[in-house]
């Protein structure tokens, strides 16, 4: 779907009931990102969000759990990524098989993923499906099989994924497990996200019923409905396989804040698997939906991304440094809008063995404090905004509407108000030169930073012996 089509789609005016917020049809012109949607709260407290355009004859289901790895209680380490698979094993009514293969044979595509705060799933299918997958999503949520042979089943796949996909590739966690851990002194931001295998491996089946009941339940959950679908008749199919859950009480959430940075930190270590040396660098970023953050995401497209931005130019184009930098907020594991909490921004590469720290370090910092010391130029904000714009687009323009569901249901889940993300580019056209300064010069500053490096310990080639035979000789 092209962003054009989107425009006109999302720019349609519709009779909405919100949480608070308001109506879409009042915030501004068609050149703007206007969802059209309705979202109500269902009396066991399932906040739900329907978004309707007909430019496909598909929907998109999204449930969207408020519970990720980094909430996860102690000793329960990993059970959050667990779930993610236990949920997918069967329910009640719909045994193991029965959801993926309804999602199949109508055609359609599911996943789900775990994240910092937030486990999700999710299902694209033609839109005469949508009763069978409100179904489905119902039986899931209020009767999961948990059993012994379920439970044991799940520990040796989410232990063979940390074995074979983590631990033992090149560079394993790096960076997105240890800069966090290192970064970060609140446990719940800072221990490991896979999760301790000892206590994955150790839960119980009483356990898991323990943590379903704790998390899983529809005043601690999104769902969110887009595409081609009658508001009212969904409304109708909304509240007949999920309205009837009893409400529970309200999770009680960790304190997962930080105290301010006040000095560099530094840790290093050697990959016995890393071919080459890596270089990461971590800078706690400003609360979620404060205009700083807003600078700060700016920030980002002016630093990181594309082949336009400083670092790039830097670290790439012009010492060649290294040829493989990425970065953002929440990276790699998300973007800057689906989190709450904590959270870094951070830029990681490879780079040949012949660079040594401080070369790298300087090149870093000269970028760095050039944009902390000095105002940028009118134009390079509106690039970055454009850039900004564009990568938003392309999110919600995105196969099946998946980053669309993605972008409601966390401001639904984290706002109480998925109409913010209609005021999205608003907060973005507020940034001004002086913002941006203020922002880098507190939120940039070396004694907010973290920064983890990888010594290779991969054998490396040997180099060819010149031949003393003469050529032709036998």
């Amino acid at each position: 779907m092209k962003m054009k089509r989107w425009m006109a789609a999302l720019a349609l005016a519709g009779a909405a009931v919100p949480f608070g917020a308001v109506p879409a049809s009042a915030q501004g012109s068609a050149q703007k990102l206007s969802v059209d949607m309705q979202c109500y709260t269902l009396p066991n407290g399932l906040r739900v969000v329907l978004a309707k355009d007909s430019l496909t004859p598909t929907v998109t289901v999204g449930v969207y759990y408020g519970i990720g790895f980094r909430i996860e209680p102690r000793e329960r380490t990993g059970f959050a990524h667990l779930f993610e698979h236990l949920l997918f094993q069967g329910s009640k009514n719909a045994p193991k098989g029965v959801h993926i293969n309804t999602i199949s044979n109508a055609g359609g595509i599911l996943n789900g993923s775990t994240r910092y705060d937030y486990t999700n799933y999710f299902e694209v299918v033609p839109s005469n499906a949508l009763e069978r997958m409100l179904w489905l999503e119902a039986d899931r949520m209020s009767a999961p099989v948990i059993d012994e042979e379920v439970l044991k089943n799940q520990q040796g796949v989410v232990g063979n994924e940390v074995k074979v996909n983590v631990l033992n590739q090149p560079y394993s966690t790096w960076p997105w497990i240890d800069l966090p851990m290192l970064a970060n002194t609140n446990w719940y931001n800072s221990h490991n996200f896979y999760g301790d295998l000892k206590e994955i491996e150790s839960a119980t089946v009483a356990d898991a019923k323990q943590f379903f009941d704790s998390f899983y339940k529809p005043s601690n959950a999104v769902l969110v409905v887009a595409g081609d679908l009658d508001y009212a008749a969904t409304r109708a199919m909304v509240d007949k396989y999920l309205g009837w859950m009893p409400k529970a009480p309200p999770v009680k959430l960790p304190d997962i804040s930080e105290p301010r940075q006040t000095a560099e930190k530094f840790r290093s270590r050697v990959d016995r698997l890393a071919p080459k040396p890596g270089w990461a660098a971590g800078y706690h970023v400003p609360p979620r939906g404060t205009p700083e953050w807003y600078a700060m995401g700016l920030i980002d497209q002016m630093l990181v991304r594309g082949q336009d931005s400083r670092l790039y130019r830097k670290l790439v184009a012009e010492s060649g440094i290294t040829g493989d930098l990425t970065g953002g907020i929440n990276f790699p594991l998300g973007n800057m809008f689906n989190y709450s909490g904590p959270m870094l921004w951070s830029f990681n590469f490879t780079h040949d063995a012949n660079r040594s720290r401080d070369e790298i370090k300087a090149a870093v910092d000269s970028v760095i404090e050039d944009l902390r010391t000095r105002p940028v130029s009118a134009e390079e904000l509106a690039r970055a905004r454009t850039k900004m714009r564009s990568s938003l687009y392309s999110t919600i323009d995105g196969s099946g509407r998946i980053g669309l569901i993605d972008l409601l249901a966390v401001h639904a889940l984290f706002d109480n108000d998925p109409r913010k993300v209609n005021a999205i580019e608003d907060g973005f056209a507020k940034v001004t030169p002086d913002l941006i300064r203020k922002t880098a010069q507190e939120y940039l500053r070396p004694t907010n930073r973290s920064i983890y490096v990888i010594d290779p310990g991969a054998a490396q080639p040997a180099a060819a012996t010149p031949s003393t035979t003469p050529a032709g000789a036998k």
